[in-house]
């Protein structure tokens, strides 16, 4: 378990959407320090608030946040892409860049800041996948959360013993830009930040913040029309 009072926690994509929810409730939480990265990063009227650019794709942005933050001790993996719908009409470069992004980018992350953390005496690690790590809609969207699910449960193991816990966590929509123009229920951003650090203060392995991941996750082990309504025979 982590304690995140008085913790110096790194966010990437911490500034909009999830991240910003996740800033907003680490700062009442008594954090120490915020890290919150942006491609073009706005200042904060927070002290404990640091804005740092990151591009998660770019190995030199990573290289040069790892050294601009060298007191971490939690780690949120929370930046990420959206992706075509199709594979078939989307070109093969545009979908290996989503696994740049959500998959590659995401590890390269962990891999600059796990020494870090551990030279700071431990801590965690929380990355955001999605209620689609087990569902396949949204095209190579939901390849790259399930990818990038399977590399949190191979850390969890690799890190057992170096004192760095591993969560992850797991939504449908939630109640941001990036979801605009989707229709049907949004959790809030406040409440998926709110069980998300719950999950971090708790050690727990996973966070299913809403019915659509407990849903998601049990329908692995259903059916296949269960959870493609459209192969059902007529």
């Amino acid at each position: 378990m982590t304690a995140l009072q008085g913790a110096v926690v790194l966010v990437t994509g911490g500034q909009r959407g999830i991240g910003k929810a996740l800033v907003d409730d680490l700062l009442a939480r008594g954090v120490a320090k915020v890290y919150a990265t942006a491609r073009t990063p706005k200042p904060s009227a927070d002290p404990r608030v640091v804005p740092l650019p990151l591009e998660v794709t770019d190995a030199a942005s990573v290289a040069a946040l790892a050294a601009a933050a060298p007191d971490v001790t939690v780690l949120i993996n929370n930046a990420g892409a959206s992706a075509p719908d199709s594979y078939l009409d989307a070109p093969t470069d545009d979908l290996r860049a989503v696994f740049e992004a959500n998959f590659f980018g995401p590890l390269e992350v962990t891999k600059a800041f796990v020494p870090i953390i551990e030279r700071n005496g431990g801590g965690h690690i929380l990355n955001a996948h999605s209620a689609l790590s087990w569902v396949a809609r949204h095209g190579v969207y939901s390849a790259t959360k399930a990818a990038f699910w399977l590399q949190s449960n191979s850390l969890r193991v690799e890190l057992l013993n170096r004192g760095v816990g591993v969560t992850g966590l797991h939504m449908g929509y939630v109640d941001t830009d990036m979801t605009e123009g989707i229709s049907g229920p949004k959790t809030s951003p406040k409440d998926v930040a709110k069980q998300a650090l719950d999950g971090i203060e708790s050690g727990a392995y996973e966070v299913l913040a809403d019915d659509t991941a407990r849903w998601a996750k049990q329908s692995v082990s259903g059916d296949l029309a269960a959870a493609y309504p459209e192969l059902q025979k007529s």
